[in-house]
C-alpha cells in the first residue's frame, strides 16, 4: 500500500510537469525556456525589509581663524577712520559691533593676533579666545563670540570682544627620558651624525634611515653646525653598550646646539632608532615628518 501511495504521488508530479510544459508552449518560447530550466520549485516568500534609519551628524566648523582675523582688524580699526581698510573689514565681519575709539597718540595696535582656544557653547555658537601681542611685549587676551553654520560656510561675530585673563600655566608631566646616553656611544654618534646631516646638509640623510623611512633634510640648510649637547633615553636596555640584537628599538631625546650667522639656537628632537645589521638606524623622527618607519 505504501508503495502504491508513492507511485500515485509520482504520477501526480508527472501530470503537473506536463501541464506546466504545455502551458509554457502555449505562452511562447521564452516561457518554455524558463519552465524547462527551472522545473517544479517551492519558493518561500522573503520577509519585507524594513528601512534602516541612518543618523548623520555634522560637526560644527571651528571659527577660530575667523575670530582671529576679526580681532586683528577690530584692534587696528578706529571710529575716526571708519573708511579705512581695517575698519571696513571689522564692520563687514561684525555689522552690529562698534569700533574702538583710541586716542590720537595711542600706540595700541597689536603686532600680531593669534587664536589660542575655541569652544562650542551651543549648536551654532562659539567662543574663541585670541591673544594680541604688542610691541612692548605685553599680551592681552580677548574672547570673541561667533555664530557658525555646521557646514563652515558662513560666520558672523555677534558681539564685541571681551578682555579676559590669559590661560593658566599647565603642569608639565615628568619626562620619561631619564637614562643618560654616553657621548661616545654608538647611539650618540648615530644621532649626532643624523641631526648634523638633517640640519646642516653635511652628508646624506638617507644613509641614516631604516628601511621604509622617508625623511628629507631641511632645505635650504638653516644652520652651519648642529651639535648634540645631551642625549637621554627612556630605557636602559638598548641605550648603552654595543649595538643590540636586530630589531631592538630605543627612544631618545636630543638637546641640540645649532649655530648660524645670527647666533646660537637651542633645539630638541625626539627620535626612535632601531638596530639592524650591527648599526643604529633612524626609525622615526617624533615631529611627525617620518613616514612608514614606526612610531611617530
Amino acid at each position: 500500500m505504501a508503495a502504491g501511495a508513492r507511485l500515485e504521488r509520482m504520477r501526480r508530479r508527472v501530470r503537473l510537469s506536463r501541464l506546466a510544459l504545455f502551458t509554457a508552449i502555449a505562452a511562447g518560447p521564452v516561457a518554455l525556456g524558463v519552465t524547462v530550466m527551472s522545473g517544479p520549485t517551492t519558493v518561500a516568500a522573503a520577509p519585507s525589509a524594513k528601512p534602516t534609519a541612518v543618523r548623520t551628524t555634522t560637526a560644527g566648523a571651528d571659527p577660530a581663524g575667523y575670530a582671529q582675523l576679526f580681532a586683528g582688524a577690530w584692534l587696528r580699526s578706529s571710529t575716526s577712520d571708519e573708511n579705512g581698510a581695517q575698519s571696513r573689514l571689522a564692520q563687514s565681519m561684525a555689522p552690529d559691533v562698534d569700533l574702538p575709539d583710541p586716542a590720537a597718540d595711542a600706540q595700541q595696535k597689536p603686532q600680531s593676533v593669534a587664536a589660542v582656544r575655541s569652544w562650542q557653547r551651543g549648536t551654532d555658537e562659539w567662543a574663541v579666545t585670541v591673544a594680541a601681542q604688542y610691541a612692548d611685549g605685553r599680551v592681552r587676551y580677548f574672547v570673541v563670540p561667533v555664530v557658525a553654520d555646521t557646514a563652515g560656510g558662513s560666520f558672523t561675530v555677534t558681539g564685541a570682544p571681551g578682555v579676559v585673563a590669559g590661560p593658566a600655566r599647565a603642569e608639565v608631566p615628568k619626562s620619561p627620558y631619564t637614562v643618560t646616553v654616553p657621548s661616545g656611544s654608538d647611539l650618540a654618534v648615530a644621532v649626532g651624525e643624523f641631526l648634523s646631516a638633517y640640519l646642516t646638509g653635511a652628508g646624506q640623510v638617507d644613509r641614516y634611515l631604516g628601511p621604509g623611512v622617508k625623511l628629507s633634510a631641511v632645505s635650504p640648510a638653516p644652520y652651519a653646525t648642529a651639535t648634540v649637547q645631551q642625549l637621554l633615553a627612556i630605557k636602559e636596555a638598548g641605550a648603552a653598550g654595543s649595538v643590540p640584537a636586530d630589531g631592538t628599538t630605543v627612544r631618545v631625546q636630543a638637546a641640540v646646539e645649532a649655530r648660524d650667522s645670527g647666533g646660537l639656537w637651542p633645539l630638541a628632537y625626539e627620535l626612535t632608532l632601531r638596530a639592524r645589521s650591527g648599526r643604529r638606524e633612524i626609525a622615526a623622527l617624533e615631529s611627525g615628518t617620518a613616514q612608514g618607519g614606526g612610531a611617530r
